[in-house]
Formats: C-alpha cells, sequence, structure tokens
C-alpha cells in the first residue's frame, strides 16, 4: 500500500484554512520543511464516519506536502479499551487507503516518559496530590461564573507529593483516593486551567502494560506530550477541544523551558466535527445500540461505522468524496445523509455493472411461447460503457417480473402491465396482457401475456412497436434464489431525539462534557433518541437473481436495474449461497416517502 493519499479521479481539491496554514508555515520554513501530523483514536470502538473525515484530513494534508502521519492508538483509560477496537481502527484506516508505514505509536509508549515528566513538574512545585473527594473537587472547582477555591491539599511540599505519587504508582491506596493536579490558575475563566487532574488511580490490567501500572495519565497531559515527543507539527482536532488548547501549550512548554522536549513544539488547531443527520455518532449511543441488540453488531449495515457502511456496500473512494466535498471549516453544521449517499451513488454509478433481480415476484406467463423452449437474451454490462460487453440471460415461456409491475385498476400515468395494454420485456420482446390468476384471497398468483415475436431487441426492425412501459425480468427456471437486504437510514428523526420544533439544520445541538475526566460529546436531547429508530430500517426479502449473480464474491457490487445499488454481504454471502446488501437507491427518495409504516 502506498503511503500517499489516494485521489479519486473526480474529487477536485478545495482550499481550507489548514490547507493555508501549513501553506504558510512551509513558506516561513516554521518546521524547517516538516510536515507531520496524527490520527489519534481511542481504541473503545468501532470508527465511524465522522472519523472518516479526520483520517482523511489528516493523512491527506501530510501527503500533500509530502508529510507523514502517524496513527497513535490514546490508549490510556483500560477500563473501556480492547485489542479488538485496534484491530478494527487498523483495518478502517487501511481499507480507506491510507497507510501509516512505521509510524505507529501507543500513549502507552510513553509512559515511563509521562510518569518522568510528571515527577518533574511536582518538583517544581507545578502539580500536587489532591486527597479531595470527587465531589469536594467538584464543588471547588467553581463554576463558569464564579472562580475556582484552592484545594487544601494545594499547598503540600514537593516532597510530601512525590511520595504520595510515589505510593500512588506502587498500588497503595484504591481508586479515588488520591489525583495528581496541575497548579496553573483557579481564577482563570478557562475551566480547563483551573488545577486539572492529569494522573489517576486505576487497579486494572492494561492490555499492553500489564499489571505494571497503577496510576494512568489523563489524555489532556498526554495527547499534547505524545504530540511533542513525536515531533508532531500541526495536531489537528474537533472544536470541543478548542478550550483545551490553552492547557496543551500550558504543558507542553513548562516541559520545554526545563529541556524536556525539543522546540519548535507542535501547535493545536481546531475544525468543525462532522454532525450527520439521521444517525448517532456518540461512541457512548453506538456502544448502546450493539449492546441493546437494536443493531446487528459495529458493523451492521445500518451504524454510521466504517465497518458498517463497508459492508453496506459504500467504497473507500465514496467516502475519501465525501470527506472533500463537505469540506473543513471552523463553524459546527449538520449535513443531510443524502450528500453522503450521493457521493456513493456518483461513484458506482460509473464502476458498477449492471444486473436484473426481481425483490417482489409474481409469475409472468407468456401463453403463445412455445412450451419447452427458450433462448437468450443479451444484456449490456453498463449502458453508458460499451466497452464492459454483454452477458447472456435467459429467456423462457415463465418468467418473474415485480408484483407491482402489473395493476388490474392502473392510476393515471401507469405504463406498466394492466388488463389489454403492452410493455415491453427490457431487452426482449412487447407483450400484452391478457389476463391473471388469483388465489382464494383475491391475490394475484400469476400475470398472463401473449407476445409478438417480432419484436426482440437487437433485431431489425424490433424497435418500430414503440410502448412506454419497460418492465425487467427473469427466467423461472433459470434464476437463483438469494437474500436480498434492504437496508434504510437508522432513524426516522434527523437529530434523534431531539423534538422537531428545536431541530436546528445550521448548527449541531452539543457541548463538550468532562465524565469520568474523559471528554465525552453529548448531544443535548429532550426525549429518548431510542424513540427515532426507524422500524424499517431493515428488511429481508427473499428475491430472485441473474444465475451467475449466486456465484459472485463477497464485496461484489452491481447496480440491480432500478432498485439500486447493492453488495454481496462481506461477512455472509458464500459462493452458492448468494446474500446481497442494498448500499443506496438510484436516487433520493427519504423526503417522499413513508419512512415508518
Amino acid at each position: 500500500m502506498s503511503a500517499a493519499a489516494p485521489q479519486n479521479s473526480f474529487t477536485q481539491v478545495s482550499s481550507n484554512f489548514l490547507r493555508q496554514i501549513i501553506a504558510e508555515d512551509l513558506r516561513t520554513g516554521k518546521y524547517a520543511g516538516r510536515v507531520v501530523t496524527r490520527f489519534p483514536p481511542e481504541p473503545n470502538g468501532y470508527l465511524h464516519i465522522g472519523h472518516a473525515k479526520s483520517i482523511c484530513l489528516n493523512f491527506g494534508l501530510a501527503s500533500e506536502n509530502g508529510g507523514v502521519c502517524h496513527l497513535r492508538f490514546d490508549d490510556t483509560n483500560p477500563i473501556k479499551e480492547d485489542v479488538e477496537y485496534e484491530d478494527s481502527i487498523k483495518s478502517a484506516v487501511q481499507w480507506l487507503g491510507f497507510d501509516w508505514a512505521a509510524h505507529l505509536y501507543h500513549a502507552s509508549d510513553y509512559f515511563d516518559r509521562l510518569h518522568e515528566f510528571a515527577r518533574h513538574l511536582i518538583k517544581a512545585g507545578l502539580a500536587y496530590v489532591d486527597s479531595s473527594s470527587p465531589e469536594e473537587m467538584r464543588h471547588l472547582r467553581g463554576t463558569l461564573t464564579e472562580s475556582g477555591r484552592a484545594s487544601p491539599f494545594r499547598e503540600r511540599s514537593a516532597e510530601e507529593n512525590l511520595d504520595l505519587f510515589r505510593r500512588m504508582k506502587e498500588g497503595e491506596f484504591p481508586d479515588g483516593a488520591h489525583v495528581l493536579r496541575l497548579k496553573i490558575d483557579l481564577a482563570s475563566p478557562n475551566m480547563n486551567l483551573r488545577d486539572p487532574a492529569v494522573y489517576r488511580i486505576r487497579h486494572i490490567a492494561h492490555h499492553r502494560t500489564g499489571d505494571k501500572w497503577c496510576v494512568y495519565p489523563l489524555y489532556d497531559y498526554t495527547h499534547c506530550i505524545s504530540d511533542a515527543l513525536e515531533r508532531i507539527t500541526h495536531s489537528i482536532c474537533t472544536l470541543e477541544f478548542q478550550d483545551h488548547r490553552p492547557l496543551y501549550d500550558w504543558v507542553i512548554e513548562r516541559l520545554a523551558e526545563a529541556g524536556l522536549l525539543q522546540r519548535p513544539l507542535p501547535q493545536q488547531y481546531e475544525f468543525a466535527r462532522l454532525n450527520l443527520l439521521y444517525t448517532v455518532m456518540s461512541k457512548r449511543r453506538l456502544l448502546e445500540l450493539v449492546e441493546g441488540g437494536y443493531v446487528d453488531g459495529w458493523d451492521d449495515p445500518r451504524m454510521p461505522t466504517l465497518a458498517g457502511l463497508r459492508r453496506r456496500g459504500y467504497t473507500p473512494e465514496s467516502i475519501r468524496l465525501f470527506a472533500e466535498r463537505i469540506g473543513v471549516s471552523k463553524a459546527d453544521q449538520w449535513i443531510d445523509m443524502s450528500v453522503l449517499e450521493d457521493c456513493l451513488r456518483d461513484d458506482l454509478n460509473t464502476r458498477a455493472q449492471r444486473r436484473i433481480a426481481v425483490l417482489d415476484p409474481v409469475k409472468l406467463v407468456i401463453d403463445n411461447y412455445p412450451a419447452g423452449a427458450e433462448e437468450e437474451c443479451f444484456l449490456p454490462n453498463h449502458p453508458q460503457q460499451p466497452e464492459l460487453g454483454t452477458r447472456a440471460v435467459p429467456f423462457s415461456r415463465e418468467l418473474w417480473i415485480e408484483r407491482d409491475d402489473f395493476n388490474e385498476e392502473p392510476p393515471k400515468g401507469y405504463f406498466r402491465l394492466s388488463p389489454g395494454k403492452e410493455v415491453r420485456l427490457r431487452y426482449a420482446f412487447v407483450v400484452k396482457c391478457v389476463g391473471a390468476d388469483k388465489d382464494e384471497n383475491g391475490k394475484v398468483t400469476a400475470v398472463h401475456c401473449t407476445y409478438d415475436p417480432e419484436t426482440r431487441s437487437g433485431t431489425p426492425g424490433a424497435e418500430t412497436r414503440k410502448v412506454k412501459g419497460n418492465i425487467h425480468w427473469l427466467s423461472v427456471p433459470h434464476a437463483r434464489r438469494a437474500e436480498v437486504r434492504l437496508y434504510d437510514r437508522l432513524f426516522v428523526a434527523p437529530q434523534p431525539g431531539r423534538p422537531s420544533d428545536l431541530v436546528d439544520a445550521t448548527s449541531a445541538p452539543s457541548l463538550a462534557v468532562e465524565v469520568d475526566d474523559d471528554i465525552v460529546i453529548e448531544e443535548a436531547t429532550e426525549r429518548n433518541y431510542l424513540d427515532d429508530l426507524n422500524p424499517r430500517g431493515k428488511q429481508v426479502v427473499a428475491a430472485y437473481i441473474e444465475p451467475s449473480l449466486s456465484e459472485v464474491a463477497p464485496e461484489t457490487r452491481y447496480q440491480f436495474e432500478r432498485h439500486g445499488y447493492f453488495v454481496a454481504d462481506v461477512r455472509d454471502s458464500r459462493p452458492g449461497a448468494a446474500v446481497f446488501n442494498r448500499a443506496v437507491t438510484l436516487r433520493d427518495s427519504w423526503g417522499h416517502k413513508p419512512a415508518a409504516p
């Protein structure tokens, strides 16, 4: 795999403020011509489409400027992290077309250095061990309008702090008994500078370091130092970390002043995270969907995870195109799901060959076609790419057609089969409806037609018979059964859990909150987002497909004519037992049909 960022032939790279910043830094020689970025996920879940924007941005900016991008796992919280998540993250980044080469790192690689730096800050009077309870610390921290107050343990001596910190590391104290805090500014209007905690006690084994540590560093302390140790030049984060930038700068500046970090130091820049309508992208909520059985796992094709999108049929190219189209800005905004869907349509329109599938079959009998006879019709593999050739599809007296291609009492403008009306069987003959069979409940079980043998497509003069209707079909003796899964949007509401009269499509109703000292993005909701799950988000039908489709390899994509783009399921499809997932319809019909019964 090349380390260069892949490009789509139909993607035009546009300028943005980050590209401009890097261009100016290269012009002035700020980092001696180096461009080093990083993608630093926490391995506590599967990556989603929001992460894809960050991946494309960080790897793309580095590649565009002859630099490198590091993949670094922020593995500082062993309670939530797992090797399974690390493996899924690496697979997702590679699937998108990017490569970190030799630059794979873990925050845990730096635990010894981070501990050494913490001891330095204690000795310098810039950090202290606080023995207050979490409730007391929260109370003393103040509010947005009131300054914080000093902990009774803030003025402990350096010697006492060093001793307590050593004993914390050696496992002498239970979880929550003490934390190590930086000594910055309790009166700062920025809450992040009011003596933030940087180490906590955790009596739990780490998936990489085992039982070596009983204290683990927190994100705000670890992230900036990791950037500096790796000589990152441009540390690109989402907007919720904007208020954390002064803390980022304070930590690495203090350590650089002591000669412990090399200058020039990295600089943090923030961009608006991706907010996508009709889904959720909080890891906590995605985990709830998985653990609650609302979806069929992290790779459920309804999920916004990259594993789910891949299984749905999305291509890496379509996601990279999406990341480029939505752009990079400093203002939060909501992106409609249709933008992502259009990117997939644009990509698959050129690359996906065409095939026939009948999803809701009813039998069509051609009464005047010779019994037992059959012939081949030749269908183009791609109507706009004749170089892809044609394929032979069997034709016989009995065919499968779509049930809604017949209507006994057709509405105005209906040009498909109805009593006495003619249609063309696509790439075959013109037929005329002469009747229908029904069961005891009045349900149509077969449609009867006659055909005109002089109207076979492709023969001289065949097209002189002009009919408005054109329907697809499959030969009953030759068609193969297949499971087809019709996936739709995961939620019926644009912003799940938010009342419709409060939905604002221009700004994101979210805020950064601190949970267990980790930054978590919480959507501001008024009710349970699960109430907005789409009950028709997954429908499974027993369909008929062309004979060759039953043997296709997993992840092979096709356009099923009239139905949309489909992919052979990467997990469940196998030769002889095809399972197809609908990736996207041929056009956006979401606003023109009911999403729920």
